[in-house]
């Protein structure tokens, strides 16, 4: 029941929803003649909001504390495994093509191919079902290993966890397949932005020597700060995730599945 109302209140409390839904609801008033000054003020609003989360710096203002927050390691030495958060499969476009079909974030699982070889004595850990609150015809660990395959990645390095919705069931179904061992050296990969929530949730699973190594950058880095977008799309896409990841931060850390609001290193 919270995987179904996190997915619907993470759709709604997205920015660029919230300001078009906001929008309507002003032209909709507008027609009122009792209610068209508020309806004009809402619309108004509603506007000037999507322009600022589009076009200024803001949403780079949001993300690049949140992607510079981990970094990763200087050598890549003596790892027992490497955990892939999902993410990167759109399940639904898989499910029906046959194929696996990327996200934005495919990045997750194409450096696969690179860590598996820097380190080749590593499991390889995907962990990831539907993220999706309607069922689709694959999850994204089916995506994932025909890639590994393609890769050349050896079946008995893999280890598929296919029932995760969330990063925390991410964190708590995978360490129920995997057990680790203490002692024992893990590389957790996933977006950049994306990076301290998931740290702080397997911190609090009960994962120890986890080690973060980001990818999906959106930006270069605090040069990025003041810069706006020449694209509407792209800003408001950046804005959504970056907002996003911090209300996932605060409620995380409300409910108890995460070490701290903003974990650090």
């Amino acid at each position: 029941m919270y995987v179904f109302f996190s997915k619907i209140g993470g759709f709604l409390i997205l920015p660029s929803n919230f300001l078009i839904v906001l929008m309507a609801a002003g032209l909709l008033l507008s027609l009122s003649a009792r209610w068209r000054r508020r309806g004009r003020l809402l619309t108004f609003a509603g506007f000037a909001g999507l322009v600022v989360c589009a076009f200024s710096p803001a949403a780079n203002w949001l993300i690049v504390p949140l992607e510079d927050r981990f970094q990763r390691p200087a050598t890549l030495e003596n790892y027992d495994g490497i955990i892939i958060l999902g993410g990167a499969v759109d399940t639904v476009v898989t499910g029906v093509r046959g194929d696996t079909a990327l996200t934005m974030s495919a990045e997750r699982v194409t450096i696969t191919a690179r860590l598996a070889k820097a380190l080749p004595a590593a499991k390889i850990i995907h962990t990831g079902g539907q993220g999706m609150i309607v069922s689709s015809q694959a999850t994204e660990a089916e995506g994932a290993a025909r890639l590994f395959r393609d890769f050349g990645i050896a079946p008995e390095r893999i280890i598929l966890e296919d029932q995760s919705r969330n990063t925390w069931q991410n964190a708590v179904y995978a360490k129920k397949i995997v057990q680790p061992q203490p002692g024992q050296r893990w590389l957790l990969v996933t977006s950049a932005y994306h990076m301290p929530r998931s740290m702080g949730v397997f911190e609090k699973a009960g994962w120890t020597g986890v080690t973060a190594y980001p990818v999906d950058f959106r930006t270069r880095g605090p040069q990025d700060s003041m810069l706006g977008f020449d694209g509407a799309s792209k800003g408001l896409r950046r804005f959504d995730i970056a907002f996003r990841e911090w209300v996932g931060l605060a409620v995380y850390k409300l409910l108890g599945r995460s070490t701290a609001f903003f974990p650090g290193p």
